[in-house]
């Protein structure tokens, strides 16, 4: 039979190796870049509106998370959002890709698209990109149609 101490030093070990395994597991989930291990370069996309997208959002290409949104900031000179995406170093990008901001299901999470061009020279960390599509908004997109509606509606009592 084990002695007292034997018994408490393994207990000791279990409850270590545990609480390493629930540290692995909540820095794997948060998908912290130093955990993958491998690098990224940095790329930056202005756009007019950028809904609900939020830092840390996935971006991904052909559904494929490639990167992440790295920090948002608004240019006082162009009155746009910036955004600043850092992308996986194993994923290479024509310089001519274009970023559009969509959104996973009808209300789900914004994310960034990206669809790559057809540039021979590769985009490098600090490159901008220059054709972008912003956030389809769903408050305009209803306005809009209930605008038609009611000009519709108006047209038919004359």
């Amino acid at each position: 039979m084990m002695s007292r101490k034997t018994l408490d030093l393994w207990v000791g070990v279990f409850v270590a190796i545990g609480f390493g395994a629930l540290l692995f597991l909540a820095l794997k989930v948060a998908n912290l870049s130093w955990l993958s291990g491998a690098g990224t370069y940095q790329i930056s996309a202005k756009f007019d509106n950028i809904g609900g997208l939020k830092v840390r959002a996935p971006v991904k290409s052909s559904g494929v998370v490639v990167g992440r949104v790295r920090e948002i900031h608004f240019d006082n000179q162009t009155f746009e959002a910036v955004v600043t995406m850092s992308i996986d170093s194993k994923y290479q990008f024509p310089r001519d890709t274009s970023a559009k901001i969509l959104t996973s299901g009808l209300l789900g999470e914004q994310f960034i698209g990206i669809s790559a061009g057809g540039d021979t020279v590769n985009l490098k960390d600090g490159d901008s990109l220059k054709i972008t599509q912003s956030a389809v908004v769903l408050e305009n997109l209803i306005s809009q149609f209930l605008y038609s509606k009611a000009a519709e509606g108006g047209d038919k009592k004359q």
